[in-house]
This record gives C-alpha cells, structure tokens and sequence, in this order.
C-alpha cells in the first residue's frame, strides 16, 4: 500500500525544502528545492527545446557528486540567472564544496518560457531572476504555495493556466518519494472534451478535484486540432523528484529516467521539439534500501513517476486564472 505522505509535498522527503519567490508585475517566478547538505542528485533531458545550467555536474562520474540545490524559474534563459542567487545565498552560510579555502555550492537549475504571458519584461540592464532565485531560498519551508506560485507563476499548460504542483507516496514499509513539478507545457493535461486530468486514475483524496469519466471516450490518436500549428510560445514542465533511500547516484539516474514517465501519464504529447522537459532527482540517503536493491530501484522509479504525475496534475488544478490564461476550475 501506498498513500500520500503527511503534506502530499516533496517535503515528506526528510531533508528537504521548498521555496518560492514571484514577481507579479512581471508575472514569472522561481521555485527553489533546498537540501539540508550536499545530496546525491542526478538530471534527466526529455525535451527537444532545454534550458538548463551546470547539469554537467550531475553526472554520475562527475567529482562534485551532487548538489546543495536546484533550482526551477520561469524566464526563459533570463531565468537560468537565478541559481546565482541561490549559490550566493549559501556560500554566506558556509555551505558548498571548499575549494583553497572558497565555499563553491553546487546549484544546478532549469527554466521554462513564460515571455509571453502578458506581464512587463522590460526589467532593465539587470534580470530580476538572480534576486528572486535568492528570495525562494530564504522562503524555503516544509510548507509551500502551489498554483500560481513560484516557477509555475506565470506558466500555461496547454490551453490552460499551469502552474506549480506537488504530491508524495509513503510506502508501508516507510520509504518516502515526493516530486514538486512547474507545468508550462505544450500538451495538454485533460482527455480531450472532457474535464478530465489523464492522470485521473493516479488521484488520491480528491487531490486534483475527482473528476471522473462518464462512460466510455474513444480518443483520436492525432494532435488536437488546436495543436497541429503548434509553435515554440507556452513550452516545458521542470520537474525534481526525491526519494529518502540511501541510493547511488547510478541507482538515482534510474529513478530519474523511470520518473520521466511521469509525464507522459499526465500530459499529451510530451517530449516534443517544443518542451524542454526535464527532471531531476535527489536522494536525501535518510533510510537504508532493503534488498534486493534493484528491485527496490525499479520499485522506487515506478512510484516516482506516479507521484510525478501526479504533482502536475496539482499543479494545473491548483492555478488561478491570469490575465487571459483561464484556470481550469474557471473553465468547467
């Protein structure tokens, strides 16, 4: 049995927590996942269209090993300004790797499109985001806002508002994953001509609104007819997944791989020229991992891509309408 753990947050993941930060008038926004120390912590490319920073860093075989961090802003490649903000943040706490006595932190991040929401983008010589990836540090919590908040401020989800979600699985032998996502995408999240979320047999408790099918739907295997002129304007759902297993980061690249499935339960299409999809994986190493591990590790990646797809799910339900992004709630 699996149920959603205590917050149905990322932050049933002992040693982890969340910080949001958002400029209204500029209608965008960051989200930061703050680890208690250095963490095992891995990164996973879907979309044809990423914009990522230091993911080189997650490697397996690369020598930091992890990371303090990571960050999820709107912004497009302004937003990738906004790790910046973080790593000076937590080189003034001490933390980082030291290096000839200089705190480095390890701070990796990705970014979503969200110029075109409607908000003013003339911030001047300076982007606001190195500031705001700042603030979502200093907010990080085990309680944070979702919807319009954060990344997913000023994001859209197909013909919706998205938004930012989030969602968590405890498992009866008490291994926690949890997955906090910015939906921005291209595809859709409902079956088309219904109010119905593809991730509707996933729901627990009513958590993205309990909308059910009403009898049978036969779905057309083509796009949408309002997604064949499909353009790169309202792209990508950043995404980090966590488990409290003590796993390697080999065994986290595994999970991160299998959590991507995640979004091709909540979303259609996903992974297109368009989205630059992206998930990342933590491990806060807080429980040992019964054997045998490897299926453990197969065991762990399937629920992250539940809870995955779940948490974007969240995210576009928990969305307020702005400007002329109508909510989902407003719309049914």
């Amino acid at each position: 049995m699996v149920v959603p753990g205590p917050r149905n947050l990322i932050t049933d993941v002992a040693g982890l927590r969340v910080g949001n930060a958002e400029d209204h008038r500029i209608r965008t926004g960051t989200t930061v996942v703050l680890a208690d120390s250095l963490s095992p912590a891995v990164v996973d490319v879907r979309g044809g269209a990423p914009g990522t920073r230091d993911t080189d860093a997650l490697d397996p075989v690369a020598i930091d090993g992890g990371a303090d961090a990571i960050v999820l802003s709107g912004g497009s490649v302004y937003g990738l300004d906004a790790p910046a903000g973080v790593t000076s943040l937590l080189r003034e706490q001490g933390r980082g790797v030291l290096f000839g006595g200089v705190h480095v932190p390890i701070v990796p991040g990705a970014i979503l499109f969200d110029l075109t929401n409607g908000g003013d983008k003339n911030w001047g010589a300076e982007t606001p985001y190195r500031a705001l990836g700042r603030a979502a540090a200093e907010a990080a919590a085990l309680s944070f806002t979702l919807g319009n908040a954060g990344a997913g401020f000023g994001a859209r989800a197909g013909a919706y508002k998205g938004g930012l979600g989030s969602a968590s699985a405890v498992t009866a032998d008490g291994l926690t994953v949890g997955a906090v996502a910015a939906v921005n995408s291209l595809g859709s999240p409902l079956i088309p001509g219904t109010d119905v979320f593809w991730t509707f047999p996933l729901e627990q408790n009513g958590e993205f609104g309990g909308r059910r099918l009403k009898g049978d739907v036969a779905v057309d295997l083509d796009l949408p007819d309002d997604m064949k002129g499909a353009a790169p304007k309202r792209n990508t759902t950043v995404a980090v997944v966590a488990v409290d297993a003590d796993v390697s980061p080999i065994e986290l690249k595994r999970i991160a791989i299998m959590a991507q499935d995640g979004f091709t339960r909540a979303l259609r299409p996903v992974h297109t020229p368009f989205d630059g999809d992206v998930v990342f994986a933590f491990a806060t190493s807080k429980r040992m991992l019964p054997e045998p591990r490897q299926r453990q590790i197969m065991r762990l990646g399937s629920i992250a891509a539940d809870t995955l797809a779940r948490a974007i799910a969240r995210g576009v339900y928990e969305a307020a309408t702005l400007g002329v992004m109508k909510s989902y709630r407003d719309s049914f």
